[in-house]
């Protein structure tokens, strides 16, 4: 009989803690594992999606939109490495480094229902999620090693015990409906590990993956720690992670797109900046348009303003510039927005839906622009 009562006590043990995964954090210099646990950076406990230990969240300023998708951003680093601050670009990351960037929907009382994410995480001061509330899509990884970064795309599976190594891609069929109950019917594209490297070198030149999102300017802004609020340059510099970085007030900062305390001005540059300028640089993919739509490039040809498109088509909406001050139904930039057509929208991957609160600032920014184009 106590054989037996022992037998079943393991079964129990072994049931509670099925689809649970130990987080220990790894660092594989050249394989790419099947299995998302296997690099330690996530795990599942207690039905929630947890961070390994010493896995540290972060958040930007201004997100990149990718159809109304909420996302847990991480970093993690081996012992005794750190980054080294720089501006302009991305921190430099030592060899180890691996960042994760998770993507979900809150779910909708509607069962097979997703909610369209205002940009407010459900993740909690120590970055757990609750998983019972949330659809989980993919978490992709960037890792740092010896050759360079490699990007590496992971699906979750349907009951969110796991995700999956899809280095080609998914396509994922949606239903969303937004806060004014209207209902969006779309296919979320994960991308494959080639259309990773496409956005994530954004030196035309060399053709190197990097991150794009950890710059000062994207991520010098307070997050809700456990231990309280504190600037994520002042915390990644007390965990140790980050070394040579000024103070938060001497480095430069990008505004909140959706604060609107902040001036108009501020907030669209940043849109850009987020869901632009990785291509549209002096040195980017789209550096042969002639469009540079970064946050400190002057009001002037440059940044678009009265600037004809470097080749006609079907992608200018028959518009002559590409932002007329002033009139942003005569402006190319707002047309390529408020499209999902592949061969007229921007950017040209990572939505598949249009971002009407995005266009909407965009739309105003312009309209205050004063001037015009003769």
């Amino acid at each position: 009989m106590g054989v037996l009562r022992g037998f079943l006590l393991l079964i129990a043990i072994t049931l509670a803690a099925c689809g649970e995964q130990d987080a220990t954090p790894q660092y594989h210099a050249t394989d790419n594992p099947r299995l998302l646990s296997e690099w330690g950076q996530l795990g599942i406990a207690a039905g929630e999606l947890r961070l390994g230990e010493g896995v540290v969240p972060y958040d930007l300023n201004t997100p990149l939109f990718t159809d109304y998708a909420l996302k847990l951003r991480t970093i993690w680093m081996p012992p005794g490495t750190r980054a080294t601050y720089r501006e302009g670009v991305a921190l430099d990351f030592p060899v180890g480094t691996v960042i994760t960037k998770t993507f979900y929907y809150p779910l909708a009382d509607t069962p097979g229902m997703v909610v369209a994410g205002d940009g407010h995480s459900l993740t909690n001061a120590d970055g757990s999620l609750d998983l019972s509330r949330v659809q989980m899509i993919e978490t992709r990884i960037l890792v740092r090693r010896e050759a360079g970064w490699s990007a590496l795309p992971y699906r979750w599976n349907a009951d969110q015990s796991e995700a999956v190594l899809h280095r080609y891609g998914d396509i994922v069929p949606l239903e969303m409906i937004n806060a004014e109950g209207e209902q969006t019917t779309f296919s979320y594209v994960m991308p494959d590990a080639n259309q990773c490297a496409s956005c994530h070198a954004p030196d035309s030149n060399t053709r190197v993956i990097e991150p794009i999102g950890p710059k000062p300017r994207h991520i010098n802004r307070v997050f809700d720690y456990p231990d309280g609020p504190q600037n994520q340059l002042e915390h990644l510099t007390e965990v140790g992670f980050l070394t040579g970085a000024p103070g938060p007030q001497d480095a430069p900062r990008n505004a909140d797109w959706a604060d609107v305390t902040a001036p108009l001005e501020a907030r669209a540059r940043a849109y850009l900046d987020a869901n632009c300028s990785h291509c549209h640089s002096p040195v980017g993919p789209a550096d042969t348009s002639g469009l540079n739509l970064e946050p400190d490039v002057p009001h002037g040809p440059a940044a678009g303003f009265c600037k004809p498109p470097v080749a006609a088509g079907s992608g200018t909406g028959d518009r002559l510039f590409d932002i007329v001050p002033g009139e942003p139904d005569q402006s190319i930039l707002v047309f390529r927005l408020d499209t999902v057509l592949p061969d007229q929208m921007m950017p040209e991957l990572g939505r598949s839906t249009i971002h009407r609160e995005g266009i909407a600032l965009i739309r105003d920014w312009i309209e205050s622009l004063p001037g015009d184009c003769g």
